[in-house]
């Protein structure tokens, strides 16, 4: 097996597994200092994953969303990127393998972030979607237009009610996001775009196994955007858990008794996995998946390696499932273990414990409609949108990616008008994804 990034340097090597929120800030934190960075990744590119729900709507084209990495830090001299899928970790040599050879180092940190959590159901797992990558993204925008596209081509009554019957499951902020934009797709674009179908026959479904939507805001916030859902016409099931699909039809257990009903796509929002890498002994693995790091994030027991992120989970009589699995957690965690690697070479000794500074969470819930618990304020309606779109249009990387969603956000609030509602390529529910013919070999 090869050694790749095999470049000398007289510096510490770090090497960081994953590309996302907390991976993406270590670099910022270490680019120009006395460190010889090497990133891994299995994709090429840094995913903003509040605004997937966007694309899968064709509300945003996804390079909007994306960033190359090597774009990224094209400025940054001390950092080598590898697009390589991590296979394991050998702490004994300090070796990390991957498909394409392996890498040394001198501090090790883990930052492969989450996956969907379909809980064990296979039959879910393999005839929905979840939302956690711009892959998703395309194949939920593919999934819609295709089956809108089948149900004005001859289908049968039943045929186009299954086809125009989206279903979403978990109401937390991906899918109460998700679901208010469908919704406002069917209120203002569904007539023009398919006048063949009526749009009292599409219907759409958020099924929410909590008594409230966004469980992990106020109740404020979950009032407001449960009213707003409903008056957009979704139908929001709450004390509800889906335990089956077959592509067709959904088994979902309410009450005391198990129900179904017929449905064209399923999205799956319904939780996360932190994604773990063999080489990690199954003591140190906290539930979800995550890895049980110290208060410096530190892996205990392994010298030098350290875990950041959704994957991470310090433990702490405030928080003893570890820290909410959300960009900010993971953004903070990254900057202050940077600060913190370079205080560990220099004086052999941490800068400082980690302490999660929850700046609030927020939803948007259609167009012109959010919320936002901002410490001890609360917000909504419009101004709760104004809010969310700054902080989310201040936080996406890259100066054209800002330019580009900004002046898309400003048409998009005059008019209800989407972005192009492409097949970039054609989806089969079994998650194969088979490519357009014509433009299969398209320069």
């Amino acid at each position: 097996m090869k050694e790749i990034a095999n470049i000398s340097s007289d510096f510490p090597r770090v090497v960081i597994i994953g590309a996302g929120f907390a991976g993406i800030n270590l670099v910022k934190t270490l680019q120009h200092k006395p460190v010889q960075m090497i990133l891994l990744d299995q994709n090429n590119h840094h995913q903003f994953q509040p605004l997937l729900y966007q694309v899968a709507i064709s509300g945003l084209e996804p390079d909007s969303v994306v960033t190359p990495v090597r774009k990224l830090f094209k400025s940054c001299i001390n950092m080598i990127y590898r697009m390589a899928r991590v296979e394991s970790i050998d702490t004994n040599d300090r070796r990390v393998i991957t498909d394409i050879g392996f890498v040394r180092y001198d501090y090790l940190v883990i930052a492969t972030g989450s996956s969907t959590n379909y809980f064990g159901l296979k039959d879910i797992e393999n005839m929905s979607i979840g939302l956690k990558t711009i892959n998703d993204a395309i194949n939920i925008r593919s999934w819609m237009i295709q089956n809108l596209e089948k149900a004005v081509d001859g289908s049968t009554d039943r045929e186009k009610e299954i086809l125009t019957k989206f279903v979403i499951v978990g109401g937390g902020p991906a899918g109460v996001e998700m679901v208010g934009a469908l919704a406002e797709f069917k209120k203002y674009l569904l007539k023009n775009d398919y006048p063949e179908i009526d749009g009292d026959l599409m219907k759409i479904y958020l099924i929410q196994s909590a008594d409230r939507v966004l469980p992990a805001m106020s109740s404020r916030s979950s009032m407001h955007a449960l009213q707003v859902l409903e008056d957009l016409e979704v139908d929001v099931m709450l004390n509800t858990k889906v335990t089956g699909y077959d592509g067709e039809k959904i088994q979902f257990e309410r009450g005391a008794g198990t129900e179904t009903m017929n449905a064209g796509a399923l999205i799956w929002t319904a939780g996360v996995k932190g994604n773990s890498i063999r080489g990690i002994a199954p003591d140190i693995m906290h539930k979800g998946n995550r890895i049980k790091v110290n208060e410096f994030n530190q892996i205990a027991g392994m010298e030098n390696v350290f875990a950041i992120g959704d994957i991470a989970a310090i433990i702490s009589d405030e928080y003893p499932e570890g820290h909410p699995m959300v960009a900010q957690a993971a953004i903070q965690q990254g900057k202050l273990l940077g600060k913190n690697i370079l205080s560990l070479i220099a004086d052999n000794k941490f800068d400082d414990a980690f302490r999660y500074k929850d700046k609030g969470s927020m939803a948007t819930i259609g167009k012109k409609d959010a919320v936002a618990d901002l410490k001890n304020i609360f917000l909504n309606g419009k101004l709760g949108w104004l809010i969310w779109s700054f902080i989310h249009l201040i936080s996406i990387s890259g100066f054209k990616n800002k330019i580009s969603i900004a002046l898309n956000w400003m048409f998009k609030y005059l008019t209800y008008d989407k972005a192009n509602q492409l097949i970039i390529r054609r989806y089969n529910p079994n998650r194969q994804q088979v490519p357009i013919p014509h433009l299969e070999h398209d320069s």
